[in-house]
């Protein structure tokens, strides 16, 4: 039951553009992404919800849901996200809110007969000081980064879900861990936005005030990778068409840049002017974070989006969309 079979591959997600889809979380960076894929395709039953017409932590509402529209295909891209702050100052939220909208979701899509779902979840569920590039097996190997562990032991569940789902049932239950995501609908915030959002704010900030200088954090040299949202959509439709396995799978895009590297290409994007100024005072974090997104490659995807082009992309929806 570990892989795919004539006994748990299913036809093919393509070939049904009729089929009704639930996309959970579809306002989100990710769920946006999944929905702008799915409508280029043809996929004509979308079942979307906001927030306030269907509360994923509510189970009476999660059931009345399913039992009402009977989606054939779940993908479950819903979940309470934030950064180190939100992480370490809500806890309690992070752990108790994701679990709820998983499990309710998880569980109703099974007993409404849900053909496939996939959960989506997130490379944090690592081990902090898992060996590079990490590999689907450094799961549940060694203690997790404690600023998101909370979010992270939620995101385990929901894979472990999926798998005991599978193992009791036979039901065609998948997961995949996507690396760092930017793209259209990402989080700008000034304090709880990731390093790419941020960095590109304010690179914009500072050619619109006209600074001479913009000090980053660091001394540049930690290697990441990053991953253009559109990819991830495109690699999930892949994984819903032609993946049936009780193992999660990596996708990323198995391109490493330092913070350096990032920093003067999202300062080139932007067309600011001034200096890139190191503050090596403050801290670095980890070294490297690179997911081994090989099991993805050996199926047969690949991501098309480079990251100076998935940058522009970004770049033109900051100015149309968060500009005043």
């Amino acid at each position: 039951m570990g892989g795919p079979s004539k006994e748990t591959l299913p036809d093919s997600f393509l070939t049904d553009k009729t089929a009704n889809i639930f996309v959970a979380g579809h306002r989100g960076l990710v769920g946006s992404a999944i929905v702008r894929k799915l409508q280029s395709l043809g996929f004509e039953n979308l079942i979307l919800r906001s927030h306030k017409e269907l509360d994923l932590t509510s189970q009476s509402q999660v059931e009345n849901f399913f039992s009402q529209e009977k989606p054939k295909f779940v993908i479950l891209s819903a979940a309470k996200v934030g950064g180190i702050h939100a992480n370490n100052t809500y806890p309690a939220d992070f752990i108790s809110i994701n679990l709820q909208i998983q499990t309710n979701t998880i569980d109703a899509a099974f007993r409404n007969g849900v053909q496939k779902i996939l959960f989506l979840g997130s490379s944090c569920i690592y081990p902090k000081f898992a060996p590079q590039p990490i590999t689907e097996d450094a799961l549940l190997t060694g203690p997790l980064e404690p600023t998101n562990e909370w979010y992270a032991i939620a995101k385990i569940a929901g894979i472990k879900m999926c798998q005991a789902y599978r193992l009791q049932y036979n039901w065609d239950a998948i997961s995949g861990m996507p690396t760092n995501l930017y793209g259209p609908n990402d989080n700008f915030h000034p304090e709880n936005s990731h390093v790419l959002p941020a960095l590109m704010r304010r690179f914009h900030e500072a050619k619109v005030s006209g600074a001479k200088e913009v000090v980053v954090w660091g001394t540049g040299s930690p290697l990441r990778e990053f991953l253009h949202v559109d990819d991830l959509a495109d690699a999930v439709v892949f994984l819903m068409d032609r993946y049936s396995g009780l193992g999660h799978v990596n996708v990323g895009s198995g391109k490493e840049v330092t913070i350096k590297e990032l920093a003067e290409l999202v300062k080139e994007v932007v067309g600011f002017e001034g200096e890139l100024v190191w503050d090596s005072t403050k801290p670095d974090g980890t070294p490297r974070k690179l997911m081994d997104s090989s099991k993805l490659a050996g199926l047969g995807w690949a991501p098309k989006i480079s990251l100076r082009d998935g940058l522009v992309d970004t770049y033109k929806w900051y100015l149309e969309n968060l500009q005043q």
